[in-house]
């Protein structure tokens, strides 16, 4: 089902509202001029209708109104131009506030048609059967008059005008300006408009006919095929009581307001279809965010971050888990994470503020900078593909500003991540247990065998010394008696060390599988900034397309 002329202007409005700032102003303009003119033209009178005569100098409008009117109403003359303001000849009551908009202040109010007495023959000054109420009838400045004040009055009551009534001659039916300028952009409203050919009685029938096939082509060539084309006579009357008949039949449906208004929407609805372009494909958004998040993982330092995470998850397993001799040297060298402001007991502001934290990652270098801001291009003109090249402009602008505020989003997202482990494993305090008892049993052996070699030098009684015995049958030998003393102190130093190394192991592979997570943590958040910051502007202009497109489609329809 065709949309009403209510729905057609709603949507014309709501196009215009979303293409306001991306399309052409001057259609922007066009589009809410239609819409106004629609809602002021449905308050006014809706049973007259507006029919006005247009045409050039000397094309004889005015006589032509004398004609339909029946009534001397306008003075044609001799002096160019002829017509300065427009004249209305009204039939009906109540269209006072119609004129008023149309600004029109000479008005003519024509008497309903009189029964003429029976055999009478006195019909001169009486006006025609034909027309009885519900047309105002107008006779406009000259539309290419030397005044310009007088071009802008005739080309203002032909936008606002039901219905046209082109006048032309036979001189001048054919000037190139009254075609480009006037006809052409009526093309689609033939319902409400008639070109009417003056002046025929100037023409031999053969010429007569050849202008009028000529005219007919030329107003079908305009985009008006279906208008009604009239060979019309003001001086013998010739054609006057067909145009008169168009004129009280359009008078009598009062749809002519109506088709008028509808064909302008839909006309400009058209023009914004045309504006908008093809629908950019959906899927290109999804293609174009991964190289896009790419280049902003490389604008955060999202790898420096990571390998920082890995670094600092093996510094922390060592010092947790080291040979408790050798373990301080590790805790010289300043945490990775630290160094970078991303530990979390070095963050100095208020839990609720975390817009304020920053980290001490470099600057991004100025290279790093270029392919981001060549990254969120290229995610512009892919996504945007198809669009009308002032949307694509307007999206391109959003994407630069988005580029400007980049580096301080990144680095919020990459210090609001979580990078450190919630708790630590639980083998670290047992090996770092381990350890500790490890190195004390040594100690112990150390100054068990120290105490014994002191009172050995002083030639004092031996302290008492368990042997540890070994069997070493099995590997070809016999046994073999080992000091307790020896075996807690290399025994607590190699296991210590031993530990050591596995630990070193184990933790390298945790603090792998921990930048991992981060990493995949730290992606999620540059693409929470990739949303927020380029996606999300970039599809509320794409959006704005879809719902300018829509609705003028809808107002087209």
């Amino acid at each position: 089902m065709k949309p009403d002329l209510a729905t057609r202007t709603a949507a014309l409005e709501q196009a215009a509202e979303a293409g306001h700032g991306r399309l052409d102003p001057e259609l922007v303009g066009a589009a809410r001029a239609v819409v106004g003119r629609a809602r002021e033209r449905g308050g006014l009178s809706a049973d007259h209708t507006v029919a006005a005569l247009a045409g050039a100098t000397g094309s004889g409008k005015s006589s032509v109104l004398n004609a339909v009117a029946g009534a001397q109403l306008a003075e044609p003359g001799l002096q160019r131009p002829t017509t300065s303001h427009a004249l209305a000849a009204v039939w009906g009551d109540g269209a006072e506030e119609l004129l008023d908009w149309l600004d029109v202040r000479r008005r003519h109010e024509m008497d309903p048609p009189q029964a003429e007495p029976s055999g009478s023959r006195l019909r001169r000054g009486r006006v025609p059967a034909g027309i009885s109420t519900g047309l105002v009838l107008l006779d406009l400045p000259d539309h290419d008059s030397v005044v310009v004040e007088h071009r802008v009055r005739a080309e203002r009551l032909v936008e606002r005008a039901d219905l046209l009534v082109w006048v032309v001659d036979p001189q001048k039916y054919a000037d190139a300006a009254l075609h480009e300028r006037y006809l052409r952009p009526l093309a689609g409203r033939a319902e409400v408009v008639v070109v009417a050919l003056n002046q025929v009685d100037r023409l031999t029938p053969q010429d007569r006919t050849a202008v009028l096939a000529d005219l007919q082509r030329l107003v079908a060539a305009d985009g008006l095929a279906g208008a009604r084309v009239l060979a019309v006579s003001a001086r013998t009357g010739e054609g006057v009581d067909t145009l008169r008949g168009l004129l009280a039949d359009a008078a009598r449906r009062r749809q002519a307001a109506t088709t008028r208004l509808a064909a302008d929407v839909k006309a400009v609805a058209g023009q914004v279809v045309a504006a908008c372009g093809q629908a950019p494909s959906a899927r290109g958004a999804d293609r174009a965010q991964g190289a896009l998040v790419d280049a902003l993982e490389d604008a955060a330092g999202v790898t420096t971050v990571v390998a920082a995470v890995r670094s600092s998850a093996r510094r922390d397993a060592h010092l947790a888990t080291g040979w408790p001799v050798t373990r301080w040297i590790a805790g010289l060298r300043k945490d990775p994470l630290r160094r970078l402001g991303l530990r979390r007991d070095d963050v100095r502001v208020p839990v609720e503020r975390p817009d304020l934290q920053h980290t001490s990652l470099p600057q991004a270098r100025p290279s790093v900078r270029a392919a981001t801001a060549t990254a969120v291009r290229a995610y512009v003109d892919e996504v945007a593909g198809g669009a009308p090249d002032a949307w694509v402009l307007t999206v391109r602008e959003k994407g630069t500003r988005a580029t400007e505020s980049l580096p301080d989003a990144l680095d919020l997202a990459v210090a609001s991540t979580r990078l450190e482990a919630e708790r630590r494993p639980f083998w670290w305090r047992a090996v770092g247990v381990l350890q500790w008892v490890l190195l004390a049993a040594a100690v112990l052996g150390l100054a068990w065998l120290g105490v014994g070699a002191l009172l050995a030098y002083f030639q004092l009684p031996p302290l008492l010394t368990p042997d540890l015995t070994l069997d070493l049958t099995r590997w070809g030998g016999g046994t073999l008696d080992v000091p307790w003393p020896t075996v807690l102190a290399i025994g607590g130093i190699l296991a210590g060390l031993l530990l050591a190394l596995v630990s070193r192991g184990v933790a390298a592979i945790g603090a792998r599988r921990r930048a991992a997570r981060v990493r995949r943590r730290l992606r999620e958040s540059v693409v929470a900034v990739a949303v927020e910051q380029v996606r999300g502007p970039v599809a509320e202009e794409l959006d704005a397309l879809a719902t300018c497109r829509a609705a003028a489609r809808t107002a087209a329809a």
